[in-house]
């Protein structure tokens, strides 16, 4: 197959380097990748299995090998490429047809080898000795921090004090705030008996982490997955999320569709009265991008397959009350979901 690719971790996931400022294009069973003298000497010390092109106009330099091969039909991913970057490309290339390919890159990586699965088990582990961290910062100091500053807190643990890349920017949300599902940090102090809501994840060797809890803030709190709150309102709705989590975890098979996994999650927060609070998917797939394929939401017909690794993550926003999320990373396993 003859493809273009421009998106980072699709030329990463072929040929095990990337860079800003890199295309990489396979014609049959030649591949290049095309980037500028700021990157070719790390390109050439890092690559598998392609040929390291420099310079400085990199459509340019793709045209070229286009048209000294003579091929006549090229895929690519319209969602990582603009309008004028395609046009461009097919200039003086009259007699080559660029086929659109949505997803092209996230369908080829949904499947994760066994080597990935052992990255993104050890990107969790760390994600979740970055959660401990956290837990130990709020148990000493915590008490009376905005969330901003619990933010840049979350940061530094998160990322063993700068050691590892994070996934994405954390979610810290205090009480109503948490009932944004990707709420932005604010000036609400946190104070006893408080609901606080963490969602973040590390990256290990490029693999992404992935995990939200939520946890009743007292004496000393951890973010072990029973929690009691003081409110009945907020423990029914903590309850029900984790029994949707429990129970799509529990339930979910291969050969499953994405919708499917998602039903299992989300008759459970229906049944308890409080389904118009569950507004987002019941989870995504995760592996050098924090959100790729399989999505498992109402609408995924995608079949889940052993090897596939994405989210549980059921969760219940009463907007000016709280939000509560229970994320885990999880992979398809011999016909079944095992935790990460």
């Amino acid at each position: 197959m003859n493809y273009i690719l421009r998106d980072e971790n699709a030329i990463y996931y072929e040929c095990g380097y990337s860079s800003d400022n890199a295309l990489f294009l396979c014609l049959g069973s030649e591949k290049w990748l095309i980037t500028d003298s700021r990157y070719t000497l790390e390109a050439k010390e890092q690559i598998k299995n392609a040929e390291v092109i420099e310079a400085s106009d990199l459509l340019k330099a793709a045209r070229n090998i286009l048209r000294s091969c003579s091929v006549s039909k090229i895929y690519f991913d319209p969602r990582e490429w603009t309008v004028w970057a395609i046009e461009s490309l097919k200039k003086r290339l009259p007699h080559l047809y660029f086929f659109p390919k949505p997803d092209f890159s996230h369908k080829k990586r949904m499947v994760k080898s066994s080597e990935e699965i052992e990255l993104l088990k050890r990107a969790v582990e760390l994600g979740s000795e970055g959660f401990d961290k956290f837990a130990d910062y709020i148990n000493r100091y915590g008490l009376g921090n905005s969330e901003k500053l619990l933010h840049f807190e979350a940061k530094a643990a998160l990322s063993h004090k700068g050691e590892y890349d994070l996934s994405f920017d954390p979610i810290v949300a205090i009480n109503e705030n948490a009932a944004k599902p990707h709420a932005l940090p604010t000036d609400i102090k946190l104070k006893s008996e408080d609901l606080l809501l963490v969602d973040a994840g590390i990256k290990y060797k490029r693999y992404c982490s992935d995990r939200t809890r939520t946890v009743f803030i007292k004496d000393h709190i951890s973010f072990e997955l029973d929690q009691k709150f003081s409110s009945q309102k907020i423990q029914k709705a903590y309850d029900l999320v984790r029994k949707a989590h429990d129970m799509a975890i529990e339930k979910a098979r291969s050969g499953m569709t994405g919708a499917q996994i998602d039903r299992l999650a989300r008759e459970v927060i229906e049944s308890g009265g409080m389904g118009e609070y569950f507004v987002h998917s019941t989870g995504h797939g995760v592996g050098l991008d924090i959100h790729e394929m399989p999505y498992i939401s109402a609408r995924s017909q995608t079949v889940v397959e052993d090897g596939m690794v994405f989210t549980i993550e059921p969760g219940i926003y009463v907007p000016g009350e709280f939000g509560i999320r229970i994320e885990d990373m999880v992979v398809m396993q011999r016909g079944r979901v095992e935790v990460l």
